[in-house]
């Protein structure tokens, strides 16, 4: 079992210093990877339901929460450590240009040495991309295309590639990623979600729990399209009783996240930069499962 630091480029994390001594610290520990969250904007007065907490608002209704661009501030961490894997959680990819993303991200893979874990989701605040100008009802096709035209940008040279969405023709885009693909880890709590895990997705990260259910579909989804089921690699949240853990291991989770500071309506478990260290010996515990 792996063991990631989530929402980590939130609160007092958006802070340059505090920013690297969590990283840091998590590093040190034995954290594989440190995630991050995604908004451009939050519009005041949103009505899209928020889908993780009950009264349908993210962190309680609070708008003005600073959320650097999660690209960014995974390159500032990255230049002060050099083992933990830096990921999104998620990145929303229908806001996003492709090519230029694939460039951004690419860019980002090869500085860091490898790190870079590219979760991935369609989205939920339609206010936010009626800001930024990007249709919200096609955003799931968006996503998929998104995704293929990216990785067509990384593993070939002279690229080339046409769809509703996206067309290019013998571009070069360099640098690659260091193995000329990027991990996708698609979240969601849908079956969507799941589906799209498999006909695409290197992992699924159903965003709270571990659905037996969904992440069934996301193996049977893999297997329709020719694909390794096994291959799907499952992330979750961490459970509030860690004696469970072997549990979801058999359930076929190999990563679990811990916030380090609440938010989206998941309460902290790292509460300050102090207690980060002590998680090593649950790391240590669990780390053959």
């Amino acid at each position: 079992m792996k063991f990631g630091l989530r929402y980590c480029n939130a609160g007092r994390y958006v802070y340059p210093a505090n920013a690297i001594e969590l990283v840091q610290a998590g590093e040190a520990a034995g954290f594989e990877s440190a995630w991050t969250v995604d908004h451009v904007v939050v519009p005041e007065g949103y009505k899209s339901a928020y889908p993780y907490s009950d009264d349908g608002k993210m962190a309680g209704g609070k708008n003005d929460m600073a959320i650097p661009d999660p690209l960014i501030w995974m390159a500032y961490v990255a230049a002060g450590t050099s083992k933990i894997n830096l990921a999104t959680g998620i990145l929303i990819v229908p806001q996003r240009n492709p090519v230029v993303a694939a460039k951004q991200i690419a860019t980002l893979d090869l500085m860091s040495g490898g790190r870079v874990l590219l979760g991935i989701g369609v989205g939920w605040l339609e206010e936010e991309f009626n800001a930024i100008g990007v249709p919200f009802g096609d955003r799931g096709q968006r996503t998929d295309d998104y995704i293929y035209a990216m990785q067509e940008l990384w593993a070939t040279d002279h690229s080339t590639y046409e769809s509703e969405f996206t067309k290019f023709t013998a571009v070069n885009s360099q640098p690659k990623p260091v193995n000329r693909t990027i991990p996708i880890i698609v979240g969601g709590h849908s079956k969507a979600a799941a589906r799209r895990a498999g006909r695409l997705g290197d992992g699924f990260f159903p965003a709270r729990g571990a659905s037996p259910e969904l992440i069934d579909l996301a193996r049977r989804t893999a297997e329709e399209h020719g694909r390794d089921p096994d291959a799907i690699e499952i992330t979750a949240s961490l459970p509030e009783d860690l004696d469970t853990i072997p549990e979801l291991a058999a359930c076929g989770v190999t990563r679990l996240l811990v916030p380090v500071l609440p938010m989206f309506g998941v309460a902290g478990i790292i509460n300050n930069i102090d207690e980060v260290a002590p998680w090593a010996d649950t790391i240590d515990k669990y780390r053959d499962l």
